[in-house]
């Protein structure tokens, strides 16, 4: 082996050696019986199980030294034995309290993990929806240049029309499937598209946001600008919040390529996706309950003040939840590891 390559395994263990230590500490605490060990450590074996694998897979391809290859097969043997042995019926039995609490924070914790491309995602959405808004309020046609104007006008005489006598019996359960059919496809091509270096997330996050903005602008140009924010404001905050956590999800798996540090772009690529997946999981429930609600309630003839609040506590709900549901200790373990 050359020196290069010795020294660029030392600093590979340096680096990780951290985890390691952590998964093993863990699975020898297990041993002893899962139902003893803390709710946090108990999910936190999963993340650190599927970190050590991706590590292994790193060191083989490396072709690091057989002693650090065979200390990681170990370690991964010994976590897999407890996590999916013997072990796993109690595992289970003493996760089926935990199974919401997992999901309830995982996500969240996910989310603040990944803050500069959630927030980079945020403005690439929402700086050119303010724009697309701004432009088309200033001049009408500025929406025609980047929404079909055929598009338009329709939507123009339904927002004018207003939903005061709600909609007709059955036309919200179609609606619901063609929300979710739409809306699940933008955040998909949002997250998907992340593998081109991070460049096709970026571009439609950018078509979007300002898409969505002419839309807002040219209606509300029109004089129905009440009507269309009233709407939006009962399900916005769940689907647009959606796109923008798919799209930094999709600029994360970009980033992992373009700069993979000292693993190989593929094994780089293979760990983000096991770590940023449970925010693409998050996102998708979200675009279920806003296609539910912008099927059945958005649309409904409910009073727009009641519309408002709810809508406005749903955002603040949404907001308190990513910004606070599931810190702890668990999450400050984490706070020192690159995104």
């Amino acid at each position: 082996m050359s020196v290069a390559s010795t020294l660029t395994e030392k600093a590979f263990a340096d680096r990780r050696r951290g985890e390691w230590e952590e998964l093993d500490a863990l699975t020898v605490a297990a041993r002893r019986g899962l139902r003893k060990l803390p709710p946090d450590d108990v999910i936190r074996m999963s993340p650190l199980y599927r970190s050590v694998c991706a590590d292994l897979a790193a060191a083989q391809a490396a072709r690091y030294s057989a002693p650090l290859v065979d200390y990681l097969l170990g370690l991964t043997a010994a976590a897999h034995t407890v996590m999916y042995g013997p072990h796993a019926r109690a595992r289970e039995d003493g996760r089926k309290g935990r199974v919401g609490h997992l999901w309830l924070v995982a996500f969240p914790r996910a989310v603040r993990r990944f803050k500069r491309e959630m927030l980079l995602a945020a403005a690439l959405f929402f700086v050119p929806f303010a724009l697309g808004c701004l432009l088309t309020l200033h001049d009408p046609t500025f929406a025609f240049r980047v929404v079909p104007e055929a598009m338009l006008r329709p939507l123009t005489e339904a927002y004018a029309k207003g939903f005061d006598g709600g909609r007709e019996a059955g036309e919200g359960a179609f609606m619901a499937g063609f929300y979710v059919y739409n809306n699940v496809g933008i955040a998909l091509r949002c997250f998907a598209l992340g593998v081109f270096g991070g460049l096709g997330s970026a571009f439609y996050l950018v078509q979007n946001g300002l898409s969505i903005g002419a839309i807002l602008g040219y209606v509300a140009s029109q004089g129905a600008g009440a009507n269309i924010v009233v709407f939006i404001v009962g399900h916005g905050s769940l689907e647009l919040g959606a796109i923008v956590l798919a799209g930094g999800a999709g600029l994360s798996i970009g980033w992992s390529i373009v700069a993979p540090g000292e693993l190989p772009r593929l094994v780089s690529l293979q760990r983000r996706a096991r770590e940023i997946l449970v925010i693409v999981a998050g996102a998708s429930v979200m675009l279920f309950m806003a296609a539910a609600i912008e099927a059945f309630w958005s649309g409904s003839s409910a009073p727009r003040e009641v519309k408002v609040v709810v809508g406005g506590t749903l955002f603040v709900l949404v907001i308190a939840y990513v910004l606070f549901a599931g810190r702890g200790d668990a999450e400050a373990d984490d706070a020192g590891r690159p995104s």
